[in-house]
């Protein structure tokens, strides 16, 4: 292991060496990431999994710097080139880019003006010209270079410019320089083109605008690039060339005077031009974007993981509510466990309209299975469906409640082949009407099955690149899976094959063993499964877990390593059986079980809760029997709502309306925050306020903080900076001097 490295990891992470070393050690070992973060507290002392990630992926990172930096100055060497501060320079270097640039006037380069004038002999002229000659004539030292490929004095002295030029533009430590004043003072500025096509004018705000570099959001360098790829906008920089012009002039002369001091200034200004201000321009645009994109890719990631720790509806019988028009609404009643009991179909919108024969049919189907809860997609006659089924409730008295749930995803589920596999039988609605349903009674066993980017909880997610947004959001569904854990009877094969240590293959392999065998009743049957080696028994055992077995810590997420040392401290504090909450562990009595601290403290909460959920600490689906009409709502209005998506500029709220409503990033704290998801998450229930309501266009804008709030914390910083202003405005005091001090002293005091 490379100890810089891990020291430099330790100190990002403000954490200890031998914390960032064992890790590194389990990892080699093939440990996964929930496991360790899970089972091996004592040696990583409690890192969490985004830790352990970080770790892993920047010593890898690390580790392909080093091997670059190796290899450029190998390639230098080999070019006769390399000189001590070359290799200063790489050592220092901490991005790939920047060891990049070093080797970027080292590189076979391809056809460029200054590799045609090199090729034509014009070096040794650009280097006379370099060396600040004092007297002679350009043009007649020119002369000595005419050939049949260079027809006249101009053409040397062109190819001679043309060399500097990319001697200019090559200056990696100049390349950073300027890089820092253009990101630092620069402005990006956009402007419309000509033949634009923006019918609907999505990007208007776009057509002629212009903000600081260091201040455009990252939600804004998204929407500028999916503009300029769709071909509306332009792109630009603007900056102080000349200044930058004139200091990559000083470099090449070093404040010389010199007899080619014009034709230098002529090289250095196309240099700046030509070459270097464009590349510098991509890479800066190439930066903000990446920075834009990584964060769209963990919002992206974070909202995915609360969807999935959203908590089950336990023992509930679901009614699951695919609404349509024309096709009808698809229903599916699931019991407790989502099992699919009956599939059914009504027409009570237009054109049909079978309003009573529906009321009829979900009248007997609420009381014939004892529905508690109808979960209604909210899409196509989403609203229309809510009134329905509202309606029902309040005119037959009923005490069932409802929820809206989203379909993002279904219909791409519904039409695959996990949901043709279990479904064959049914028709593409009536599966998504099945989907629609286990998304309220187990949201992470539901929504496992599809394709996260099809789930709706991110932002310009088709402009992200893709491999990197997957790699992200498998990383959520591992951290939520394995928080929660699963009944290893009862999940699915894409619920099991996210389980630390497990594949599709071996998944696959539990499922059939199960099939065959009947259900699992001790962990230790695992061992007969199929490609369940050693190893991968211990990564994944402690994650799934058997209820009603033959042993009872199998349905705790002790692991199976420490059972033994779960009985012993059973018996030295005389607990007899599971899940008494109120039991006691003696200090005196443990501290000689050789059980250490992070191991002790997940056996006590495992013993107290065998069966907690992970997910029990979230708010669950917010629960309706009435619905909501834009024209109800007036400003300053309380509501309650839930969170279904969290971007950079604030948060939408499903509040029972069409549309889901927007809370502002500005009208959500009463202090200053940098993202919305300092305050709210996805699957979030909130009370909101009405902050405006358009209701020609459908949409309302709400408030996390009451109106009175909002305008009591406003009025607030516009006096302090009213304030700072006139402070600003005072004039300034005048120097108090030493003589100035001693004759007031004297005024006041008297002479003597």
């Amino acid at each position: 292991m490379n100890e810089n490295i891990i020291r430099a990891i330790a100190s990002e992470l403000k954490v200890g060496i031998d914390q960032v070393k064992n890790t590194l050690s389990l990892l080699e070992e093939g440990n996964t990431v929930p496991f360790i973060a899970r089972y091996r507290k004592e040696m990583t002392k409690g890192l969490d999994e985004e830790q352990i990630l970080f770790i892993q992926k920047q010593y890898d990172y690390q580790n392909k710097l080093a091997e670059r930096k190796e290899s450029v100055l190998k390639l230098i060497e080999e070019q006769g080139k390399l000189t001590d501060e070359i290799r200063k320079s790489v050592a220092e270097c901490t991005k790939l880019s920047q060891v990049e640039d070093i080797y970027r006037p080292y590189m076979q380069k391809k056809k460029t003006r200054a590799a045609a004038a090199i090729k034509n002999g014009m070096q040794p002229l650009a280097d006379w010209m370099l060396g600040m000659p004092q007297e002679g004539d350009l043009m007649q030292e020119a002369e000595k270079y005419v050939s049949e490929t260079v027809k006249n004095a101009e053409a040397a002295v062109q190819g001679a410019k043309d060399i500097i030029a990319e001697v200019v533009s090559d200056n990696a430590k100049q390349r950073w320089a300027f890089k820092d004043f253009i990101t630092n003072t620069g402005v990006i500025e956009t402007k419309l083109k000509k033949d634009a096509k923006d019918e609907n004018q999505v990007y208007k705000m776009y057509y002629e605008y212009s903000e600081k570099v260091t201040q455009i959001a990252d939600h804004r360098i998204m929407a500028i690039d999916r503009a300029e790829k769709e071909k509306v906008i332009s792109v630009s920089f603007v900056f102080d060339e000349e200044h930058l012009q004139e200091e990559a002039l000083k470099n090449l002369t070093h404040g010389k005077e010199s007899v080619v001091l014009d034709a230098l200034r002529e090289a250095a200004e196309d240099g700046c031009s030509r070459l270097l201000f464009p590349s510098v321009e991509r890479e800066i645009r190439s930066e903000l974007s990446e920075r834009a994109q990584t964060k769209s890719i963990e919002i992206f990631s974070m909202n995915l993981e609360k969807l999935l720790l959203q908590p089950p509806l336990k023992g509930r019988i679901v009614l699951g509510f695919d609404p349509a028009f024309r096709t009808g609404c698809k229903l599916a009643v699931l019991d407790e466990t989502g099992k699919m009991l009956k599939i059914d179909k009504i027409y009570p919108h237009a054109p049909v309209g079978k309003v009573e024969e529906a009321r009829k049919k979900m009248l007997d189907l609420i009381k014939r299975y004892n529905i508690e809860i109808i979960a209604i997609g909210n899409g196509t006659a989403s609203r229309e469906s809510e009134k329905f089924v509202a309606d029902l409730i309040r005119d037959y008295h009923l005490s069932v409640s409802y929820a809206i749930v989203s379909e993002a995803g279904a219909s791409v589920y519904s039409a695959g082949d996990i949901a043709r596999a279990e479904f064959p039988d049914l028709q593409v609605e009536e599966r998504s009407a099945v989907s629609i349903g286990r998304r309220l009674l187990d949201p992470l066993a539901e929504l496992i099955k599809i394709d996260p980017k099809s789930i709706g909880v991110g932002q310009y997610q088709h402009d992200l690149p893709q491999k990197a947004l997957s790699e992200r959001l498998d990383e959520a569904i591992m951290k939520a899976v394995n928080r929660t854990g699963c009944d290893v009877n009862t999940a699915s094969p894409e619920l099991l094959m996210h389980i630390s240590g497990l594949n599709k293959a071996s998944a696959a392999e539990i499922v059939n063993y199960r099939n065959a065998n009947g259900r699992f009743t001790n962990r230790n049957q695992l061992m007969n499964v199929k490609k369940m080696g050693a190893k991968t028994f211990t990564q994944c055992a402690g994650f799934l877990r058997i209820v009603g077995g033959e042993e009872p810590l199998d349905e705790t997420s002790i692991h199976p390593e420490s059972y033994e040392a779960a009985k012993k401290l059973m018996a030295a504090c005389g607990i007899t059986a599971l899940g008494q909450a109120d039991a006691e562990f003696d200090q005196e009595k443990t501290k000689d079980l050789g059980i250490d601290a992070y191991t002790l403290k997940d056996i006590e909460d495992a013993i107290r809760q065998p069966l907690r959920d992970y997910r029990d600490q979230f708010e669950g689906a917010l629960l309706k029997s009435d619905v909501l009409e834009i024209s109800d709502l007036s400003v300053g209005d309380q509501l309650s709502g839930t969170v279904r998506n969290v971007v950079d500029f604030g948060a939408f709220i499903d509040i029972g309306l069409h549309e889901d409503g927007l809370a502002h990033i500005s009208h959500m704290s009463m202090k200053r925050i940098s993202h919305p998801s300092e305050v709210v998450s996805v699957g979030d229930i909130v009370t909101v306020w009405v902050y405006a309501v358009e209701e020609e266009r459908g949409r309302v804008q709400l408030s996390l903080l009451p109106l009175e709030k909002l305008q009591e914390r406003d009025a607030a910083v516009k006096y302090r900076k009213k304030k700072g202003k006139n402070q600003n405005n005072k004039p300034k005091k005048k120097e108090v001097t030493m003589d100035d001090a001693m004759a007031r002293l004297m005024e006041r005091f008297g002479k003597n």
